[in-house]
């Protein structure tokens, strides 16, 4: 994923004249952080200067969508690229993807996603939002392993610009000319002419079987139906908890709404959250920690089932009771 927005940014970030900044949101997957800073310095920037980060309010957990609009707004002639992450990787917040994107346009820059934990999880519509470009990775929600492909997304109306700037590689040169090996790139049309070399076949093969999964399950659009009624579940099952042992042990910071989340919630947990969270790993409940003192849990409409967010409310409330009474 990280390569792809490198790649995307390459051609999608165009600093000029006053117009340099990024605006992203503050608390960023670090990997994010690291490729935008190091793309503001390769054009010459200092990272303190050409970066805006939107934080939550002061005692609050979340990005309100508003405050987002009204920094893009504030900035908007010295804006070259709005770059956010779909979902937030830490609180699981889903960001008004559609608002943002018509927000940056308004302002005259690019817009473009971050769908790590996007894609697979809630439905999409980038070229309806007209957003401009975005990457993911297929190794969460699209199952296809550590390691897994990457993909891209750049909208149609950039296709036949051919002053965006791009790092070439044969792969991405156009496919019916493509084993001739003449000189002069020639790029593919649509977003296969990013790609730069040939991919891995067993981890496309691994992907396709996943995408064969969702084709069978229906549409990401049924899925998601399953997928907000386990979520709600859960989010009952760990309030549940919080009853049972009288005191307000987890707090989750993921947005109620269900429209501003998708399938993860993110539990902050008051006393001893990473030894509850390994207590847990030992139940076969297999969420993850981020520091500083969240789990993650995110139940999958394909594979996930009611039952098992009732044996993870029970072992939520076993290992609680066994680590705070130490």
């Amino acid at each position: 994923l990280t390569v792809n927005l490198h790649l995307l940014m390459v051609s999608f970030y165009q600093p000029k004249g006053k117009r340099f900044k990024i605006i992203m949101e503050g608390g960023a997957f670090p990997s994010d952080q690291y490729a935008i800073e190091s793309q503001v310095r390769f054009h010459g920037f200092n990272p303190n200067e050409a970066i805006i980060e939107v934080f939550p309010r002061e005692g609050e957990e979340i990005l309100r969508n508003e405050d987002i609009v009204a920094k893009i707004k504030e900035n908007g002639d010295e804006i070259a690229l709005v770059l956010f992450g779909g979902i937030n990787y830490y609180t699981g917040q889903w960001y008004d993807m559609k608002q943002i994107t018509k927000a940056g346009h308004d302002a005259g820059a690019i817009v473009g996603w971050d769908l790590a934990h996007a894609a697979g999880n809630v439905p999409l519509e980038l070229h309806n939002w007209g957003v401009d470009f975005a990457c993911w990775c297929s190794y969460k929600y699209q199952n296809s392993g550590p390691g897994g492909i990457s993909g891209i997304f750049v909208h149609e109306k950039h296709f036949n610009n051919t002053n965006l700037n791009r790092f070439a590689g044969w792969w991405g040169y156009q496919e019916n000319k493509r084993f001739k090996m003449e000189k002069g790139f020639v790029a593919e049309a649509g977003a296969d002419g990013w790609q730069v070399s040939c991919t891995q076949v067993m981890p496309m093969a691994l992907y396709h079987a996943s995408l064969q999964i969702f084709n069978e399950a229906g549409n990401l659009e049924n899925l998601r139906i399953k997928s907000v009624s386990l979520t709600g579940y859960l989010e009952y099952v760990i309030n549940q908890v919080n009853k049972e042992i009288n005191i307000e042990q987890f707090k989750i910071i993921t947005p109620k709404n269900t429209e501003e989340r998708g399938a993860q919630l993110s539990i902050i947990a008051a006393k001893k959250g990473k030894e509850i969270f390994d207590g847990l790993v030992e139940f076969g409940v297999l969420g993850d920690w981020r520091e500083p003192n969240v789990i993650r849990l995110s139940p999958i409409p394909l594979y996930n089932s009611f039952e098992d967010i009732y044996l993870t409310g029970q072992a939520l409330m076993k290992v609680s009771l066994q680590v705070l009474k130490h």
